[in-house]
This record gives structure tokens, sequence and C-alpha cells, in this order.
């Protein structure tokens, strides 16, 4: 959940910051690397809503991936990121889980060994200027079937203040995935985070149609 800056419009889809400082984020312990799941997302593989084949776009250091390979579903994160990439692949060594980690640009998902029945988001979507997130959703559309689904946590406008991730409106999200998607709900959440303050989020339920 790194600052972002809006841009300009744009005729091709580009990135909001270059690959270089998405890894130079992960020199130090950014503050969403909490060394577990998102309350949110566990609480839905708690309740059985992840299934099939599933990637955990934007994994960086792996926590929601190896939570998916742990009740045995067969799991691949992604990263624009080569050390978040490297530190999963740590951690599902320490921890003899098995789970696929690859350095990957979530605007290329056609090119992933797809499709999957099952697709998560947690702090990606909102990192993304207007062309990009276009250019996501079509990546996400050529990777998941009809009937598959997108769990999709993004930093909320509902929170106070102007440092961290552009905000997203409940009304962007709908936007973004009119044409193609059922948006099953959209409800207020909150991200885990180190910082001493709450992080208010939305966390979207999504369908592919």
């Amino acid at each position: 959940m790194a600052e972002t800056h809006d841009d300009p419009p744009v005729t091709a889809p580009r990135r909001t910051r270059p690959p270089h400082e998405f890894d130079e984020s992960y020199a130090g312990r950014p503050p969403w690397d909490i060394g577990r799941p998102q309350s949110v997302f566990q609480a839905l593989a708690d309740a059985g809503e992840f299934h099939g084949r599933f990637l955990d776009a934007g994994c960086g250091t792996g926590e929601h991936t190896l939570m998916a390979a742990r009740i045995g579903l067969d799991a691949t994160g992604i990263d624009f990121a080569p050390a978040a990439i490297a530190l999963a692949q740590g951690k599902a060594r320490e921890r003899g889980i098995q789970a696929r980690f690859l350095v990957h640009d979530a605007l290329q998902l056609a090119s992933l060994d797809g499709p999957f029945d099952t697709i998560l988001d947690s702090g990606l979507f909102h990192v993304f200027n207007d062309a990009d997130r276009r250019a996501y959703v079509e990546s996400l559309k050529s990777a998941v079937p009809s009937g598959g689904r997108y769990f999709m946590a993004c930093f909320s406008d509902r929170q106070p203040g102007d440092w961290g991730p552009r905000r997203v409106t409940e009304g962007e999200i709908r936007a973004n995935f009119a044409d193609g998607w059922r948006i099953d709900s959209i409800e207020p959440a909150q991200f885990d985070t180190l910082l001493a303050s709450e992080v208010l989020a939305w966390l979207a339920r999504i369908t592919r149609i």
C-alpha cells in the first residue's frame, strides 16, 4: 500500500511506479507485510469461499498464497517485485508448504497457465492509475472462467487524510467491473497493518459471468 500519484491520461497502459520502486519497498519491512493473511481473507478461507486453482495477484511475501495452499488449493502467487517473490519462496520452504511463486506482471495474466477459479487481490488494484486499472480488469478476464471468483481488498475513500495510495470509491469499483462481471458485494473493511492507525478498505466479492 505504498504511495502513488495520479498520472495524466495515456493511450497505452503503463504503471504508476517503475518496477525497481516496488522492489525497494522490501528493502525493509513494509507496513502491509504483517506475517499472516489479512483477517478479512482468512475469514473467507475459513468459510470455504475459495476453491479450485487459486491465484494471488500482487502476492507480496506470499501469506495469502500459503494460506490457500494450506487448505489444499493449487496455489500460485505472482508479484512485480523479485524481492517479494524471493521472500515468499523462502517462507514456503521454511514452512514446508507447496506453492508456486513467480515474478510476473498482473497486467499480463493471459500468459500464465490459467484459468484460475479464484483470484485474490490484497492491495493491488489501488496502486494502478486509471489506464492500468482498465488493463488489469481486462487481464483478469483472460484468467478467470465464467463462474470464477475475484476477491479484492483495496484502499477506501472512507480513509481520512491524504497519505498512502489513492483512495478508491465504491463507484469506481462498480464502474471498472461493469462489463463481464457480477458484483456480489462491496462492504467496508479494514487492512491489518504494522501502522498504529486503522486503515480503511473495501472488500469486494465479484463473479465472472
